[in-house]
C-alpha cells in the first residue's frame, strides 16, 4: 500500500505486481491535468479578489477574513516588508505557472497509459486550493479596510521573478524533450513507452523538470523576501515531494537501460 501511495506512472512498474484491490483505487495519470484546472480557476478567483483589494480598494469577503483568523492572523497585523506587493506577485506567479502547466499538459504533454492512486489524486486536487490560500493568507489583514495601496517593487521582487522565468524556461524545455520522445518529426504521436532523453538540463540531471519545480517554488520564496517561514515549509514540501520522485525515477532509468548516462544525479546536478 505504502509504495502504491508513493510512486505513480512507470515508476509504479517497478513494484511488482499489485493486488487486484489496490488497481480498483487508480486513476489514469493524464488527470495530472485537473489539477492544473483547479489551480487555475481557484487561485485566478483569489488573484482577482486581492487585486480589487490592492489597486481598487475593495474589501476580501467575508468568509477570507475568518480564515485570516482561524490560521492566526491577528486583525491589526501592519504590513512589514510591502507584504501585500509581495503576495499579489507570489500569487500571480503561482497562476501564471498553473496556466502555462494546465497548456502543457493540453497541447504539448504525450501521456502514456500510467496511473496514479485515487488519494494521490484527491490530494493534488486539494494541495492547489491551499497552496493559493496560503499565500492569501501572508497578506495583511488590514489591506481590507478599503484603502487603495500602491505597488512597491523592492529588489528581491526583481531577483524571484527572473528566477522564476529562468525555471520555467528550462521546465518547458525539458517537457517538451520528453514529449517529442514519443512524436515524429511531423509531430504525430508514434509511440506511447520510455525513452532515455537527452539535451537541456537532462544533460546532468535525470529528472530535471523536478529540479525546476523546487526552483519556481524557491522563487516565489524569493518573491516574498526570504523570510516567510510559512513558504519555506512549502518548498520543503516541494523539495522532499520532487525528489522522491525524482528518485524512484532515475532508478526506472537505471535499471531499465543498460548505457543510461552514469554521470547522471537523480534531481541535483552535481548534488544529488
Amino acid at each position: 500500500l505504502f509504495q502504491d501511495l508513493i510512486r505513480y506512472g512507470k515508476t509504479k512498474r517497478g513494484c511488482g505486481q499489485r493486488p487486484a484491490w489496490l488497481r480498483l483505487l487508480q486513476v489514469p495519470k493524464r488527470w495530472f491535468t485537473h489539477f492544473y484546472v483547479v489551480s487555475v480557476l481557484w487561485n485566478g478567483f483569489l488573484l482577482i479578489w486581492l487585486f480589487r483589494a490592492e489597486f481598487l480598494g475593495g474589501s476580501l469577503p467575508s468568509w477570507i477574513q475568518h480564515v485570516h483568523r482561524a490560521l492566526g492572523r491577528d486583525s491589526q497585523s501592519e504590513d512589514t516588508g510591502n507584504e501585500h506587493s509581495s503576495a499579489l506577485l507570489v500569487l500571480l506567479l503561482l497562476w501564471l505557472h498553473s496556466c502555462r502547466r494546465l497548456a502543457e499538459c493540453l497541447w504539448t504533454s504525450v501521456f502514456s497509459n500510467g496511473v496514479i492512486h485515487i488519494v494521490q489524486y484527491c490530494f493534488g486536487l486539494g494541495y492547489y486550493v491551499a497552496v493559493g490560500s496560503t499565500v492569501l493568507c501572508q497578506v495583511p489583514t488590514n489591506i481590507r479596510n478599503g484603502e487603495v495601496l500602491s505597488m512597491q517593487i523592492c529588489w528581491y521582487h526583481i531577483v524571484g521573478i527572473t528566477t522564476y522565468i529562468w525555471a520555467s524556461l528550462h521546465q518547458h524545455r525539458c517537457l517538451v524533450i520528453l514529449a517529442n520522445l514519443r512524436k515524429s518529426k511531423s509531430g504525430k504521436v508514434v509511440s506511447l513507452g520510455h525513452s532515455v532523453p537527452f539535451g537541456d538540463w537532462f544533460e546532468r540531471v535525470s529528472c530535471p523538470h523536478y529540479f525546476a519545480e523546487l526552483l519556481i517554488y524557491v522563487s516565489m520564496a524569493i518573491t516574498l523576501g526570504f523570510h516567510n517561514v510559512t513558504w519555506w515549509c512549502v518548498v520543503m514540501y516541494v523539495l522532499f515531494n520532487q525528489a522522491l520522485a525524482a528518485v524512484l525515477c532515475h532508478e526506472y532509468y537505471r535499471k531499465n537501460f543498460s548505457s543510461y548516462p552514469k554521470h547522471r544525479t537523480a534531481f541535483i546536478p552535481f548534488v544529488f
